[in-house]
């Protein structure tokens, strides 16, 4: 897609009466952790499983006003530890990035060790509305029985946990719907946001939706020209999504897309859901969640 983002995004905003874009699923990290990401997307390492240059590869305060100038108007600082003691550390690095970023959604992360319930309650109380969690990277499973607490922690509290999950762009030990059916079972009123819509176990997760009301998914690469050379999404789900017309919420993974920001929004438009559905995807459903004025 070759198209002026700025001005798509402007045009788009004007033909749907959009006050403005919220982005659930965009990554801002300590600048040495941001170029590792960047430099294994380089190698295209084996999570990624493919070539995948990075798009706005800039330093922060050009992607902040890239952001900005692309109309949206709330997005997250989405980060996720890989191994122990990193967790804690990632946690004071968004909340003082949140407090001199007022757009931004206060993020925070978790790794299953002993301390994660002390650092947990600690970022909610310093005001984390959600938190992000990769169990593809981390090679954790949800279920692990030092994170039952943090579970039971995120629970009583209702904040969001946005969970990559599903088994794309390549499967991982713990990936896949089966750990999120169980954990559901034992957390039922735990809020989470599944990352990628589950890609590439779409109709899965859409069935755990079907069981749990409080289960959102995020639109993140899906529909894309990239994602559905792929992972294509089911055509015979296309009901399912005017269904959950509530429960979908935008999210485009900047700045590290192989394509356009433009290329997200895009593709949504491609789906011909209509203007109410675009309206509650693009603004109104995380406006909603997170309590947005």
């Amino acid at each position: 897609m070759t198209v002026d983002t700025v001005a798509y995004l402007a045009d788009f905003r004007a033909r749907y009466q959009l006050p403005a874009i919220i982005d659930v699923h965009t990554h801002f990290m300590p600048d040495q952790v941001m170029r590792k990401v960047w430099a294994y997307f380089d190698t295209a390492g084996p999570l990624t499983g493919r070539p995948w240059p990075i798009t706005y590869r800039d330093d922060e305060q050009v992607r902040l006003k890239t952001l900005r100038d692309f109309g949206i108007r709330a997005f997250t600082s989405l980060v996720y530890p890989h191994k122990p003691e990193m967790g804690a550390w990632l946690n004071d690095w968004t909340a003082e990035f949140a407090a001199r970023t007022p757009d931004c959604l206060h993020t925070a992360t978790f790794y299953p060790e002993p301390d994660a319930p002390r650092y947990v309650r600690e970022a909610i109380d310093r005001g984390a509305r959600v938190f992000k969690v990769h169990i593809q990277v981390g090679a954790f499973s949800p279920l692990d029985p030092l994170l039952d607490p943090v579970w039971a922690i995120l629970a009583e509290a209702g904040t969001p946990v946005l969970i990559h999950c599903g088994s794309g762009p390549a499967p991982g030990e713990f990936t896949g719907p089966e750990p999120i059916a169980e954990l559901l079972r034992r957390f039922p009123t735990q809020r989470l946001i599944i990352a990628h819509m589950g890609t590439p176990e779409y109709s899965e997760f859409l069935d755990l939706a079907e069981q749990y009301p409080q289960l959102y998914l995020d639109t993140t690469m899906v529909w894309t020209d990239f994602s559905e050379g792929g992972a294509p999404f089911p055509p015979a789900e296309r009901d399912r999504l005017r269904r959950f017309a509530d429960r979908i919420l935008f999210g485009s993974d900047f700045p590290n897309i192989p394509y356009p920001y433009a290329e997200a929004v895009a593709a949504l438009e491609r789906l011909d859901l209509g203007p109410e559905w675009l309206r509650k995807v693009c603004h109104d459903n995380a406006a909603r969640l997170f309590e947005l004025d």
